[in-house]
């Protein structure tokens, strides 16, 4: 049997493995991966080929020939030195055509609400995501200088100076300027949403609630963009997430200015609600979700969101702007609930600017989308 065949054998095996495709895949992936036998570069193979299997998960459902299986994840992967010799081996055998579309979910085109056409948008959704950081100093040099020393090559965004781009894969947290809290990873995207919104000059005031803080990716960079006086309160459902962000925040020296307490308090010159979703925007980095969210998942996510609104919404004090975001590019969970929320809110709130998405791959960001409100009374 030839390296490749061999190769391809143990991807089967663990194709099989980490059935079924659903929202608990990445940890099965990663204890597949943890297996004493593989070695470093055999994990980075293995990872790519399975990862990009989960985002063909359409097609290779009916497709029980193993060639033919091998071919399209081989035609699909990124080229890498890893995958070389797979490509080789694999990449030239017949296989069916599929367009971006075929292999996204049959709701996709109808919900997809981006600057892009939904074909356009699929694409974008199938290519290899970098890694995107922020910096959180304002003296980057010596992030500089200790990247080039590990041969990294960076490079920035066109419209936020904090952003820059690493090639895939790159291990951003072994660096010592990491762990010295000068940058955190932070997709573009998401970094786009507050960065937006000038919060500096529009903020009525610097006590705000991160209501869906999660590990605080935003939050860090909210307590960065309000300065030295912010007062932020940081509220999740999840416990294991306010832990990380504590501990981010003390590696960034921000612990001043952003605390966890068990529940928020009211009358918040700013409230963020970054709202659980489908993650459709992201699926560059999640496929999984691609192979798994149903029409029905939509609704039931925009339920949820309409409710954490709903009571966000009343800790805002007069005066002060709601932040509504999600990580989606689906209508129903972005245009619809803003839609929703002011109808049932007419006389409290109006919007402050207007909604925008942030369409996967303008400028190899992952997909966003943000509406800002303002409290009347």
């Amino acid at each position: 049997m030839s390296f490749a065949a061999n190769q391809l054998r143990i991807a089967r095996i663990l194709w099989e493995r980490l059935q079924p495709i659903d929202r608990a895949v990445p940890g099965r992936l990663q204890s597949l991966l943890a297996d004493r036998r593989f070695g470093s570069r055999d994990r980075r193979f293995y990872r790519e080929l399975l990862l990009t299997a989960t985002r063909l998960a359409r097609p290779l459902a009916s497709i029980t020939d193993e060639t033919t299986w091998a071919a399209l994840v081989a035609r699909a992967c990124a080229s890498t030195r890893e995958t070389e010799g797979f490509r080789e081996a694999f990449a030239t055998t017949p296989a069916p055509e599929f367009s971006a579309l075929d292999l996204m979910p049959e709701w996709f085109a109808e919900e997809c609400e981006t600057h892009a056409t939904p074909a356009d948008t699929a694409r974008a959704l199938l290519t290899r995501a970098p890694v995107w950081v922020r910096l959180q100093t304002d003296d980057p040099e010596e992030v500089f200088a200790d990247w080039a020393s590990r041969g990294w090559t960076a490079d920035s965004h066109p419209t936020l100076p904090d952003a820059w781009r690493l090639p895939p894969e790159t291990n951003v947290s072994s660096a010592r300027t990491y762990d010295e809290g000068r940058y955190e990873v932070q997709d573009a995207g998401s970094q786009a949403i507050l960065a937006g919104l000038d919060l500096a000059t529009r903020s009525p005031g610097q006590r705000w609630l991160d209501a869906c803080a999660g590990a605080g990716g935003k939050t860090l960079q909210l307590a960065r963009l309000l300065g030295p006086s912010a007062r932020i309160d940081a509220t999740d459902t999840r416990s294991a997430p306010l832990a990380e962000l504590r501990a981010r925040a003390g590696r960034a020296a921000l612990a001043g200015r952003i605390r966890t307490p068990d529940a928020p308090g009211h009358a918040y010159d700013g409230v963020l609600v970054d709202a659980p979703c489908s993650g459709s925007g992201t699926w560059r980095r999640a496929p999984h979700l691609m192979a798994c969210t149903a029409r029905s998942d939509l609704l039931a996510s925009a339920n949820l969101q309409g409710t954490i609104l709903a009571q966000a919404a009343n800790r805002v004090r007069p005066g002060g702007i709601l932040v509504y975001a999600t990580c989606s590019i689906a209508r129903t969970e972005n245009r619809l609930v803003t839609e929703a929320f002011l109808a049932r809110h007419t006389d409290s709130y109006q919007i402050d600017t207007p909604a925008r998405t942030l369409t996967p791959g303008t400028y190899d960001n992952d997909g966003f989308y943000v509406a800002t409100f303002r409290r009347n009374t």
